[in-house]
Parts: C-alpha cells; structure tokens; sequence
C-alpha cells in the first residue's frame, strides 16, 4: 500500500521514533486548552480530565481499529447540563461549592452515551446508507464550516487578552507551514506554542507562581468526584433522576456533531470512516469514552476539532501519533506541575494557536464541498446551505447563545450548530432534487489499496 496519497503521510513510523513523538506532543498540545477549560468552568478536575481523555482516545481507537485519527477531548456541548444541574455559580456571580451535586450531573452525562450506541446497533442493523442518505455532502460541508466559525470568537477572546502575543503564535505557525522544510513543516503548532509562550515568559506576562507550588506526582482520580459516591445515606433520588431528564437530550445534538467531526476527518485525510471502520465503530468508541469518563468525574468525551486541524497543517494522518498524544495526556495527568504549566500558558498564545486551527476547520469544509462537486445552481442546496450556516452562527452569537424550550418541567437548550443541523437535515430530507447517493461513493481507502 503506498502510504503517501494527497501530500499525505499514513504511516508516521518512517519518520523516526523522535519525529513521531514530537507530532504525538503537537497534538497534545492542540487540544489541552480546550480540554481543561471544561473542567475550569464545570469544577471538575483537570488531572481526570486529562486521564480519560487519553483513556478515552485510546479505546476509541481499539473499537475503530486503529484507523481513525481522532483524539477525544472534553465536551462543550454538555456545560448547559452541568450548569442546570450542578452550578458553580449562583444568580449573582458568587461561586458554589458544586462538588455534591457534580456526580450527579455526570450521571446525566453517562446516560447521553448511552444513546450512541442506541444509533450504532441501528446503523449496524440497517446500514450507515440509512443514516448517511440524510447527511450528504451540502449538509456535512456548511455543517463542518459553522463548526469552526462557532469556535471563532473563543479565539478572538483568547488573543484579545495579548494580541502581540497571540500574532508572534500565528506567525510562528505560518512560518513554518509555509517557509518550513522536513520536521519543521509538520510540527508548527508546537513550535507556534513554545514561540509565543517564550516570547510571553520573557516579557513578564507568564505567572510562575503555581507552577512552582505544584506538586510532581499527584493522583488524578479522587473517590469522592466519582459518580460511585453519591450512592449512600444522603443519596437523593430526585436529583438523580433530574439530571438524566436533564442531561440526556443534549446527545441529540453531540451525536450529529460527531457525524460532521467523521466527515471532517475524512475529507482532511482522503479516507471514509463512515464506511471504514463504520459509523457505528466511531459512535461505540464516542460513547463508551463519554460513558465511561463520566463514571469517574471528567467532562463527556468527543471527537475534537482542533486535531482536525492538525492533521491538516501537519498532513501526518497516522493514528499512531494521536496515540501518541493519549499516552502523554494519561502520563501527565499524575503530574500536577505539568497541569500547572499548560495552565499558566498565556490566553493569547492558545487564541494565536486556536484562530489558525479553527480557520483550518472551516476550510476543510468548503473544501468537503467543493471537492464533492455540490451542485450550487441548484436552489435547493442554496437554501440548505444558507440554512445551516446562518442557524449555526446566528443563534450561537445571539443574545440567548441557544433555543431553549420547556417539555413538562424540563428545560431543552439546543446549540446553534445542533439546530443548523437539524434543519439541514430535515429540509435535505424533504425537498425535491436530492443528486446524492451515498451507495454510489466508493471509498478513498478503497481507491487506495487498488
């Protein structure tokens, strides 16, 4: 098989034991802000966090495989659940102690991923045809934009803090993209970070204190964060089943989410998961890390953006480097000095970093269109692109930030991007014109072992 299709590299071993390590610690790298940001807004812990995100990538491989590179990290979707549930702040900005009250909204977590597998056994009993016939390039590609422009203004926020810092990351990145050659050309989001957190540190704009108080080796999993403790005398059966009603709707949306991250993927790399390994394998592997990081404290799992991005700066398409960056992300998860660094990382030098990696996100997906040949004369698709990337973006930038509506006693707030999809897969659905038929499509894997 030859490995190198698109300028792409699949197998990352011909690069050297260094060079390969190094691209496991780039993608390390792109996901830890986003990853331990959910914990910093939820109250969970950062060490979990990083523990089950490595665990998590790492069975998600296994049920894949081996042949997805995707990394797992935190999810956003699900902070509307914890903030219902267990809040960390009260009406008036006061912080709560929410630590009683988090387990039982990761039970609500844990059963969202339930509902992946309920859609893998139908995928796999019917066919991923059955599903995928409603998800067709001109939605998957404006879905796959809105997923990077929805990302955007966390970007900006984060380079606002220091835009000279954030520029000296963005440059960094370019520089090497563009001007680099070998290692240097696959590895510009690492060199962007320690470029710009360098330039950071020595202007004075980097806090040391923590790092030094920080301890070397710490346990990241703590009984009493784990959905195990709440089972006792003081157990509350009300809350428990109000955070499952609560919690458990908002798979809805991640799960389609996850279909526009696979397709993401496959278009960045020429190979279609959705048929190989299968949507389902990637829906077990989504839910299982979701499930089983939730048992245990840490944020709900997803495929993660920004190692989409990655890959498409880097074009290292081996899942062995994402594999890589789990194994980091579970061995520095018992180092609470190393947590300490990454979080004493500037805001602007993650925004520097971030800007490009979401930009690259929202490329992939005009390319997914373009490289599909949708048909824009046709208004139909017109209608549902616009549908969709002005659903997405509009109501995720409005003043509510969702559309919420109430079912009994319970409250449902949907994302701009879930809603965006959901109307993109309807009105696909039901207009007339449909020119895509997903039995035709063969596989770029396929095409490659030929």
């Amino acid at each position: 098989m030859n490995n190198v299709k698109n300028d792409g590299i699949y197998d990352a071993r011909k690069l050297g034991v260094p060079k390969t390590l190094l691209l496991g610690l780039q993608h390390m790298f792109a996901m830890f802000g986003a990853t331990v940001l959910v914990p910093i807004l939820t109250g969970l812990s950062i060490s979990t966090t990083l523990l089950f995100a490595g665990l998590g990538t790492l069975f998600f491989h296994l049920v894949t495989k081996r042949k997805v590179p995707a990394f797992l990290g935190s999810s956003f979707a699900f902070l509307g659940g914890y903030a219902a549930i267990a809040p960390l702040q009260d009406a008036a900005g006061n912080v709560l102690d929410n630590s009683a009250l988090l387990p039982y909204a990761c039970v609500g977590v844990a059963f969202s991923g339930l509902l992946y597998f309920v859609l893998a056994a139908l995928i796999k009993a019917f066919g991923a045809k059955r599903v995928m016939k409603f998800c067709p390039p001109i939605v998957t590609g404006p879905i796959i934009i809105a997923i990077g422009l929805t990302l955007s203004q966390s970007a900006i926020d984060n380079c606002s803090a220091c835009w000279w810092v954030a520029i000296i990351a963005i440059l960094a990145v370019i520089a090497c993209n563009i001007f680099g050659k070998g290692m240097i050309k696959i590895i510009p989001i690492l060199i962007g970070v320690i470029v710009s957190y360098a330039a950071a540190a020595i202007a004075g704009k980097v806090d040391f204190t923590a790092i030094k108080e920080a301890a070397w080796f710490g346990l990241p999993v703590h009984k009493s964060a784990t959905v195990f403790s709440i089972f006792g005398a003081n157990f509350n059966a009300s809350t428990f089943v109000t955070s499952i009603i609560t919690i458990m709707p908002i798979a809805l949306a991640t799960i389609v989410e996850h279909i526009g991250d696979i397709s993401a993927i496959s278009s960045t790399t020429g190979r279609n998961y959705i048929k190989d390994p299968g949507l389902h394998r990637t829906l077990v592997g989504d839910g299982a890390a979701t499930i089983f990081a939730s048992l245990f404290g840490a944020p709900a799992n997803t495929t993660y953006g920004e190692n989409t991005g990655v890959l498409s700066l880097s074009k290292v398409y081996d899942p062995l480097v994402i594999e890589l960056a789990a194994i980091f992300a579970i061995l520095f998860s018992f180092c609470p000095k190393f947590a300490a660094v990454i979080s004493s990382m500037p805001a602007a030098t993650v925004g520097g970093i971030s800007l490009v990696l979401y930009g690259m996100i929202s490329a992939v997906g005009v390319r997914n269109i373009v490289e599909s040949k949708v048909d824009f004369s046709k208004t139909r698709n017109v209608l549902i692109a616009a549908l969709i990337l002005v659903l997405s973006i509009g109501i995720k930038y409005s003043a509510a930030g969702a559309i919420s509506f109430t079912v009994g006693k319970v409250t449902i707030s949907l994302s701009g991007l879930a809603v965006g999809a959901l109307v993109g897969i309807i009105f696909n659905a039901i207009l007339p014109g449909k020119d895509y038929n997903f039995n035709e499509e063969t596989s770029l894997a396929d095409e490659e072992t030929k």
